[in-house]
C-alpha cells in the first residue's frame, strides 16, 4: 500500500480535524516552532550525571536539560521498545493501536501490528504544513503499510528493525535494515555517529526552509549490543580505574551518545534554529540491568513493571517559553508528548486520544493530574511470558502490578514504599480489589483492537 493510498483512508477525518490549522499554517509558517523529539533506547533512570550517575559524564544532555525543564516522574508507556514508540507516535495506550509487545522479524515471535488507521504525530504535523522526518530507529513494522514513509514521514533515514546485531553492520538476523526512505543502504561508521551526522545535515537544510519541521530522532543507543567505539571505552577505563568491565562498556556507549546529542544541539545553535525549536528528550524504557545499567534507587529495570523498568529521564526545552534550570515532580508519560507538542504548535489534538497535554506545567502553571489511573502493559513470548501479558495500574500513591504472568498480583504504596519492597496485597484487600477492577476493565478495552497482521491485507480495521 502506498502512502497516498493509506492517507486517503484517513484524509477526510484529518481534514475535518485540522482544516483550520492548515489554513492558519499558510500564513504563519515561520512563526510556528519546530519540534525535535529525541528518544534514546534503554537509558536507565540513573544513567545521566544529572540523574545521579557518579561514574558517567553526560555534559551535553545535562546542558540540554538545564535549558528547560527536567522531569523527576516521567514514565515510559511500556518497559520495552515497540509499545512505547507506538504510544509516543499516536498518543494512545499502545494496545489501542495494536502494539502490546515487541514487533520482530519473525512472525512467530512478533507481538504487535500497528493499526492501519492509527493517526501518527507525523500525519498530524504533515497536514498542518510541517516537514516531517525520522532519523534512527523505527521498530514499528518491517514492511508495507507500516514503514515510516507510509505512516506520515516525508523522510526516513535510519534503521527499520528492532535491534542491531552490530552497530557497524546494521544487520538483524543477517538482514540489512538500514534505509533511506524505501532504499536499502549500507553506509560506513558507528550507527550513533551516522544518526548524528544525518540529523545535523537535515537541520542545516531545514534552516534554509520556510516550512517548520517535526524531526523524530530515535537513537539505537544504548541498547544492546553494548558496542562503544574503542577510543571511548579506553577513555572510560582510564578515568574510572575500578569500574566493572561490563559497566565500562555501557558508560562508554552512553558517553558516545551524549557527544552525538551535543553535536545536534550545537548545529541547532549554529543555524539559529534553537531560538524556535521545542526539544523533547526521553527514553523508551528503563535500563537493562544485565548489561550494567543504573536505574538509580528504583527497583529492577527494562522488561519490568517495577519502577526501574518504567521511570525514565526526560526533559523539555523551549526557549522563552520554559524556564531554564527548572524541574518538576509532575507525572506524565510517553503518550502525553503527542498532545503536548500539538498544543505548543497550535495544532488541534485529535479527538479521543489517551494522551493529555502537560504544556501548562512546562509554562510554569499549576495543572491537575493528567489522569486518575495510569496503566502499563506488555505482551511477550518465550518461556518467561508464554505469549501472555504483564501489567500495572497506578492510582495516586497505590500501584498494583503483575511482573510475571505466572505470579500473583502485588500491591505497593509508592508514597510510603517507593522502592516497592513491601507487598500489601494480603494486608489491604479493599485497595487490591479496587485496582483489580480498574485493571480488568482496561484490559477489556484493549481487547477490541487486533495486534496481529490481518490474513487479508486491508486498510480497514
Amino acid at each position: 500500500m502506498k502512502k497516498t493510498n493509506r492517507l486517503s483512508t484517513i484524509s477526510f477525518v484529518l481534514l475535518l480535524l485540522f482544516s483550520h490549522s492548515i489554513a492558519w499554517a499558510a500564513s504563519t509558517q515561520q512563526s510556528r516552532p519546530n519540534v525535535l523529539v529525541i528518544l534514546v533506547d534503554d537509558l536507565g533512570y540513573g544513567d545521566l550525571s544529572s540523574y545521579g550517575a557518579t561514574d558517567l559524564k553526560s555534559p551535553h544532555i545535562d546542558t540540554l536539560l538545564n535549558r528547560g525543564m527536567k522531569f523527576n516522574n516521567f514514565y515510559a508507556n511500556c518497559p520495552v521498545c515497540s509499545p512505547t514508540r507506538a504510544a509516543l507516535l499516536t498518543g494512545h495506550y499502545q494496545d489501542l493501536v495494536g502494539v502490546p509487545g515487541v514487533i520482530r522479524t519473525h512472525p512467530e515471535n512478533s507481538w504487535g501490528y500497528l493499526k492501519p488507521s492509527a493517526v501518527t504525530l507525523a500525519d498530524v504535523f504533515g497536514f498542518a504544513g510541517y516537514q516531517t522526518a525520522i532519523i534512527g530507529k523505527w521498530h514499528l513494522g518491517l514492511e508495507s503499510p507500516n514503514t515510516p514513509n507510509e505512516r506520515g514521514f516525508d523522510l526516513f533515514r535510519g534503521f527499520l528493525g528492532d535491534m542491531m546485531d552490530d552497530y557497524y553492520l546494521y544487520r538483524r538476523h543477517n538482514v540489512n535494515y538500514m534505509r533511506w526512505n524505501q532504499e536499502t543502504i549500507d553506509p560506513k561508521g558507528h550507527a550513533t555517529d551516522l544518526f548524528t551526522d544525518w540529523t545535523c545535515e537535515y537541520l542545516k537544510q531545514q534552516a534554509k526552509s520556510e516550512s517548520p519541521f517535526l524531526l523524530y530522532l530515535a537513537y539505537n543507543a544504548p541498547h544492546t549490543p553494548i558496542q562503544p567505539p574503542q577510543d571511548w571505552l579506553e577513555k572510560v577505563k582510564q578515568r574510572e580505574a575500578e569500574i566493572d568491565p561490563n559497566r565500562a562498556k555501557l558508560v562508554a556507549l552512553i558517553e558516545h551518545l551524549d557527544a552525538g546529542i551535543g553535536k545536534v544541539i550545537q548545529t541547532l545553535d549554529e543555524t539559529g534554529l534553537s531560538d524556535n525549536t521545542l526539544i523533547v528528550f526521553s527514553s523508551d524504557n528503563g535500563g537493562q540491568l544485565s548489561v550494567g545499567a543504573n536505574n538509580g534507587p528504583l527497583r529492577d529495570g527494562k522488561q519490568s513493571m517495577y519502577e526501574g523498568g518504567l521511570k525514565v529521564p526526560t526533559g523539555v526545552v523551549w526557549k522563552n517559553h520554559i524556564t531554564p534550570h527548572s524541574q518538576t515532580d509532575f507525572m506524565a508519560m510517553s503518550m502525553d508528548i503527542f498532545p503536548t507538542v500539538c498544543e505548543a504548535t497550535g495544532i488541534k489534538v485529535p479527538a479521543e486520544i489517551d494522551g493529555v497535554s502537560f504544556l501548562p506545567t512546562l509554562e510554569g502553571k499549576q495543572q491537575k493530574p493528567l489522569r486518575a489511573h495510569w496503566f502499563f502493559r506488555r505482551r511477550e513470548g518465550g518461556n518467561r511470558y508464554g505469549g501472555k501479558t504483564i501489567e500495572a495500574v497506578r492510582s495516586g500513591q497505590w500501584k498494583l502490578l503483575q511482573n510475571s504472568p505466572f505470579e500473583p498480583l502485588e500491591l505497593y504504596d509508592l508514597k510510603a514504599d517507593p522502592l516497592e519492597t513491601n507487598n500489601l496485597a494480603e494486608k489491604n484487600r479493599s485497595r487490591f480489589n479496587q485496582l483489580s477492577v480498574l485493571l480488568r476493565a482496561e484490559i477489556q478495552r484493549y481487547g477490541s483492537v487486533p495486534w496481529q497482521k490481518p490474513l487479508t491485507p486491508s486498510s480497514k480495521d
